[in-house]
């Protein structure tokens, strides 16, 4: 675990930002704008078989009027056949209209999601962690999931739905300009249904969607941090939170679902009342021969054939409320500025670190770190030792360019931070902590990440000097086993062994070690600190130490408390003055372990 945190009773989270209505329509638009062939051919299409499928009610009336006029049998074949090609012709037209827009529906999300993980994966650290990663989480999956869906099945129906409504619209005026009048009373009706309804799901949906954020992040928090909520006892407060916000997230549910329910009440009442209007405008006329049955039957039939996709359409602006909120979430993050590349002449020169009156909040008031100095040679291994909430992953942090400090000046390889930037920061520092994720894939691709070039001869010499790789060889494809999610289970030694050859590949000059040993076990740790070691030749390497047989084989060790440094030396040298680490080894040597037990609330 992490040795601080913000202070308790922070303020809400500064969560990811979400696009305005203005903002997503431009956003659709610009993604849109290289596509415009496409959309014009699948609306021409679209346009073309609803047109065709308008024909059928007036050839069903034609059939009326010629069984009421007793023409015979054989006057039906001509309508027939028309109905027959109607139908074949519709059903190509529709379903061509209907792969073209999922085409270009596919498109210009697939644009979306890559500018939104592009964004994302290039975002600053310190702004995902101030907004929590369930927040992000949350957006890469559920809200993906939810446009996607929307693309993929609302997307096509909608423009057909919309489509239908126009032309038979204009259908009925043909017919005769009467039975458009008839229509007239459902207009208020839905635009009434629609005025209540809009405002009222735009807000429940988006509040769901940061609800669920909010519900799932709570579950990345209490699940990902077992051990210090049973360290500190916060096994209540958490799951008082949990079912807080999981409530929050239900009651916002049901009223969506509440909303849902009254919205289709409405539309039924309106197309009672646009049925029966039709069907007595229908029988005035065709009593004072205005019109025929059959011209009468048409409309009838037109209305009629206006029920699916006018409630539709109307029931696609509940899915389109819940997905124009995810939507809104990721354009927002997709629009969120990149990080500042770093200035090409502001190189690090060696592996040096220098931190001075280097201070951090995470909220004003709180500090966690006080006027910080020090000085890492290039190429020595500094240990950072210290209790819980001394500031030792927070100073480890701001070295990495996780975080922008509260004041002071940090300085890599004689280059001031503040001109390399946090993408150049992380060209010269590398940081492993105790959670490391083993991506899905070939075993040899996931250290690949870390330098794509890397040969396979290259591989196998970073796996060999992290001592992983007899076991990477006996697995049963050897460098080239899938592992990760789906693949083989690599044990909690083999992943941070992983971590730490990737940090072999990666060549920087500068490496964090937070704790990278403390979940592994005695033994594992043993091993763990044994490939730590092999992996830092050459480098520069500051390990915030979780166990004290690792610190006391750094180069220096430095105590902080308080967010202070309070000692710094080597071990013989901090044991002779006396001090704070000599009080800590004494605890650990009398007890044969280490004071700094995950179980501990001393850590």
């Amino acid at each position: 675990m992490t040795d601080e945190s913000p202070p308790a009773g922070p303020p809400e989270r500064a969560l990811l930002p979400t696009a305005t209505a203005r903002e997503t329509l431009a956003a659709l638009g610009a993604l849109l704008h290289g596509h415009r062939l496409l959309a014009a051919a699948a609306a021409a299409v679209l346009v073309a078989g609803t047109a065709i499928g308008l024909l059928t009610a007036p050839l069903l009336g034609r059939v009326v009027d010629l069984v009421v006029e007793q023409r015979g049998t054989a006057a039906l074949t001509l309508p027939m056949v028309l109905l027959l090609a109607v139908a074949v012709a519709r059903g190509l037209a529709t379903a061509v209209g209907n792969a073209l827009v999922a085409r270009l529906g596919e498109t210009v999300l697939a644009g979306l999601r890559e500018k939104f993980v592009a964004r994302a994966l290039h975002l600053p650290l310190d702004r995902v962690e101030q907004a929590g990663s369930g927040d992000l989480t949350s957006r890469v999956t559920g809200d993906v999931t939810v446009t996607t869906k929307a693309v993929r099945q609302a997307l096509p129906e909608f423009s057909g739905a919309l489509l239908t409504i126009v032309l038979t619209t204009a259908g009925l005026a043909v017919l005769d300009w009467r039975f458009l009048l008839a229509v007239l009373p459902v207009v208020p009706v839905h635009v009434l249904t629609v005025r209540w309804y809009m405002p009222r799901a735009s807000r429940v949906y988006a509040a769901h969607r940061v609800a669920s954020g909010a519900l799932q992040h709570q579950l990345l928090d209490s699940i990902g941090g077992v051990r210090t909520v049973r360290a500190f006892r916060l096994g209540d407060a958490h799951s008082g939170l949990l079912r807080e916000r999981s409530e929050a997230a239900v009651r916002l549910s049901l009223r969506g679902s509440r909303l849902v329910s009254g919205f289709f009440s409405r539309l039924n009442a309106a197309e009672f009342v646009g049925l029966a209007s039709v069907l007595a405008t229908g029988f005035v006329l065709v009593r004072d021969d205005a019109v025929s049955i059959g011209t009468a039957t048409a409309a009838a039939l037109y209305f009629h054939g206006l029920f699916n996709p006018l409630n539709a359409a109307l029931f696609l602006i509940d899915e389109a409320q819940s997905a124009g909120a995810s939507l809104a979430r990721l354009v927002g993050v997709s629009q969120l500025p990149a990080e500042r590349e770093p200035d090409g002449r502001a190189v690090p020169v060696d592996g040096s670190v220098k931190v001075d009156a280097l201070s951090h909040a995470y909220a004003p008031g709180h500090p966690v770190l006080h006027e910080v100095d020090l000085d890492v040679r290039s190429g020595e291994r500094v240990a950072l030792v210290g209790a819980s909430g001394a500031g030792k992953t927070t100073l480890a942090k701001l070295i990495a360019g996780v975080h922008e400090p509260s004041g002071g000046v940090i300085v890599l390889g004689g280059v001031d931070t503040r001109e390399l930037g946090p993408a150049g920061v992380r060209r010269a520092v590398t940081m492993i902590s105790q959670e490391v994720h083993v991506f899905a894939g070939p075993l040899a691709d996931d250290l690949r990440l870390a330098r794509p070039s890397a040969s396979d001869a290259e591989v196998r010499a970073a796996l060999e000097r992290v001592g992983a790789l007899e076991w990477a060889g006996a697995l049963p494809q050897g460098v080239d086993t899938v592992v990760g999610e789906g693949g083989h289970r690599l044990t909690v030694t083999q992943a941070q062994q992983l971590a730490l050859a990737r940090l072999v590949l990666a060549g920087l000059p500068v490496a964090i070690l937070d704790e990278a040993t403390a979940d592994a076990g005695s033994a594992g740790a043993r091993v763990l600190e044994r490939a730590a070691e092999n992996a830092l030749e050459g480098r520069t390497g500051l390990l915030v130490a979780h166990r004290l047989p690792q610190a006391a084989a750094a180069d220096r060790i430095v105590v902080l408390d308080e967010g202070r440094v309070v000692e710094s030396g080597t071990h013989a040298g901090l044991l002779a003055a006396g001090g704070r680490y000599a009080a800590l080894w004494a605890a650990w040597s009398a007890g044969r372990g280490t004071p700094e037990s995950p179980e501990s609330p001393a850590t």
